[in-house]
């Protein structure tokens, strides 16, 4: 039963020996293609709205003044006409607020709708 053994085991062996390589298929050259430089449009950043930028302003302008609340004032403004909202604690602090807003470079009018409010 040895012998038959490594008869069967030997016969396996040589039969897994010599395969023949596979084969490699041949590409076909690749067909050359001209690039043209392309021409990236230029995109010009986003321009800040004049509106908003005025706005801005006046609101710091605001926040700037010892006696004025800005944090209760919101302001708006359109081709230099500012409008303030919100709230003062007296007619004084209204008035104030309103000059700070004139006196801010762009500033056409204002239109003050301050509510004063006692204790606000």
């Amino acid at each position: 039963m040895n012998k038959l053994f490594i008869a069967v085991l030997v016969l396996l062996l040589a039969g897994c020996g010599d395969k023949p390589a596979p084969k490699v298929e041949k590409k076909a050259p690749e067909a050359k293609v001209e690039s043209k430089p392309v021409e990236i449009p230029k995109v010009e950043a986003p321009k800040p709205d004049p509106n908003k930028v005025l706005a801005q302003k006046v609101k710091r302008a605001l926040e700037d003044e010892a006696k004025i609340q800005a944090a209760a004032i919101d302001v708006t403004a359109k081709e230099g006409a500012v409008t303030l909202w919100g709230t003062a604690a007296s007619e004084g602090e209204k008035r104030r607020a309103a000059q700070a807003a004139a006196k801010v470079e762009g500033v056409k009018s204002v239109d003050n709708r301050i509510q004063v409010v006692r204790g606000s």
